[in-house]
């Protein structure tokens, strides 16, 4: 009897770790351990593996068998082990010939069919960064898996076609019968839905301009204003205005939602900026990641180079909205549990909605309003000040006249007029920026604001004057000269002139205190 190697890796997040999986085979009493910290899946796996070895026509050796996860100190967790389990054991037996640095990524079927798993892949990335570049995974898997770089994938149906791929004599192996219906998580992704048209919006010639702003530069933004005047439609229309995602975004957004989402669901890299809308009931777990064990992503690392739409802003929990403050700093979640910390990615765009009152009529003339201002300045207070100081563009949305409901709808520009010139501005912020690594105006700080893309003293005169009356924190300095850049950016500007410093604090103006 003998021992043999064989590889497949573990997800802490989307952190992926090689994993060498050890079998060996003792002259003892019949017996299947599983050592390395396993979770309770994959400790399961033993009389399933059992089962698909023997279904397959090569049953594992009946002596002691024990598989080792190496390293054990790192937590091991799901059904992607089952694959390169059953090979280390077959090669371990003298059944099949080893298999060197291949990688397996598959869970098996008692019947010996390869099924797909979550997370492929990012496992796939792990792998190719460590030097593996063969990969065997599920059919049902292999055209995500195909979308790495530098990978060589090999997708099988079921076990038996592995074992014969890897050496074994076909004659031995017996093939599963075709399944009567298709797996779960093979089915082909719906068709997308149109995105939404800014020219649908009536009015808001404001709130137009500020969607705009912050697509072209990468901003935040707050809308506030009463039930029915447009907020919601304004922040749906975002995302299409922004640019399709590059291919390394396009990536990290891709290995997010295959870890998330159902099995083998993801077939091409997503290239539009995801958009997010958690209801205001959402738990801090739902809006930032959680779970038992290894952590799961949440709305905020779903919307990863896209945007996050918070509706009723001042509804959600008072803890779970100041939580946001994090991520829109470093631009990621680090989730802590007892058995792994997690990094998810989470630069996203947040919008904000909010009514300026609990009962929404505070705005205008507010001569409908019911709400006591002690009830006004308590529900309008549940968004923190440290929140609303990193929100770039604070914007009032009144309501919509009839004038301008019947003139307005359908006569404004259209979503693909105005991404034109947010494709512009974005293309003369990567020209600008490309040497610092940055991509948008949105990520610029302090030490670049005042240092290499400082605005002539003349530009930057009102934003001393608000410093000097205590109407604008530093913070609050460093995000108006973003807008000013953003703003220079879509008139073609090489430099922030004071008309963009003015327009920035007027931006940040609009809100009721």
């Amino acid at each position: 009897m003998g021992f043999a190697r064989t590889w497949a890796v573990a997800l802490v997040g989307l952190d992926g770790s090689m994993v060498e999986v050890e079998a060996d085979i003792g002259q003892t009493l019949p017996a299947f351990s599983i050592v390395g910290l396993p979770d309770a899946a994959l400790n399961e796996a033993r009389e399933r593996l059992r089962a698909a070895a023997r279904n397959s026509g090569l049953p594992l050796s009946p002596r002691k068998l024990t598989v080792n996860l190496t390293p054990a100190t790192l937590p091991k967790r799901g059904s992607l082990f089952d694959l390169a389990i059953v090979m280390s054991a077959l090669q371990a037996a003298g059944d099949v010939p080893a298999t060197g640095r291949t990688v397996f990524l598959a869970e098996l079927g008692l019947d010996g069919a390869l099924r797909p798993v979550r997370g492929i892949l990012p496992a796939v990335m792990a792998a190719v960064r460590a030097g593996h570049e063969r990969i065997v995974v599920s059919a049902a898997n292999a055209a995500e898996a195909g979308l790495v770089p530098g990978a060589r994938v090999e997708g099988f149906a079921c076990l038996a076609e592995v074992l014969a791929a890897a050496g074994a004599d076909p004659a031995d192996l017996r093939r599963p019968a075709p399944a009567g219906s298709v797996p779960d998580g093979a089915a082909t992704d719906p068709a997308p839905h149109a995105a939404p048209d800014l020219a649908d919006v009536a009015g808001q010639a404001d709130g137009r301009l500020a969607l705009e702003i912050a697509a072209a530069g990468g901003h935040h933004l707050l809308m506030v204003g009463p039930p029915g005047s447009g907020k919601t439609m304004l922040a749906e229309r975002l995302p299409g205005l922004l640019p399709d995602l590059e291919d390394d975004a396009a990536m990290e957004v891709t290995a997010i939602h295959s870890l998330n989402g159902a099995a083998g669901r993801c077939t091409a890299l997503i290239r539009r900026p995801p958009f997010e809308a958690p209801h205001h009931t959402a738990s801090a777990a739902a809006l930032f990641g959680g779970g038992a064990g290894i952590p799961r992503p949440g709305a905020a690392s779903r919307a990863h180079r896209g945007v996050l739409f918070l509706d009723e802003a001042p509804e959600f929990d008072r803890g779970v909205i100041d939580a946001l403050r994090q991520p829109l700093e470093n631009g990621r979640v680090v989730i802590d549990r007892s058995a792994a910390s997690a990094v998810y990615p989470a630069r996203f765009q947040l919008v904000l909605a909010a009514n300026p009152c609990p009962c929404g009529q505070a705005g205008g003339r507010g001569a409908d309003c019911t709400c006591t201002p002690r009830g006004r300045r308590g529900y309008f207070g549940k968004l923190s000040g440290p929140l609303l100081d990193r929100v770039d563009l604070q914007i009032a949305v009144p309501k919509v006249s009839y004038g301008e409901l019947a003139a307005g709808a359908g006569q404004g520009e259209a979503t693909a007029e105005v991404a034109v010139r947010v494709a512009r501005a974005r293309a003369a912020q990567a020209e600008r920026l490309r040497d610092l690594g940055l991509r948008t105006n949105a990520e610029l700080g302090g030490s670049l604001l005042h240092g290499a893309l400082r605005p002539p003293r003349p530009v930057t005169a009102p934003l001393e004057r608000a410093m000097d009356r205590g109407s604008l924190t530093a913070r609050g300095h460093q995000r108006v000269l973003r807008v000013a850049w953003t703003l220079a950016d879509l008139e073609g500007r090489g430099v922030p002139a004071p008309d963009d410093v003015d327009t920035a604090l007027y931006f940040r103006s609009l809100v009721p205190a």
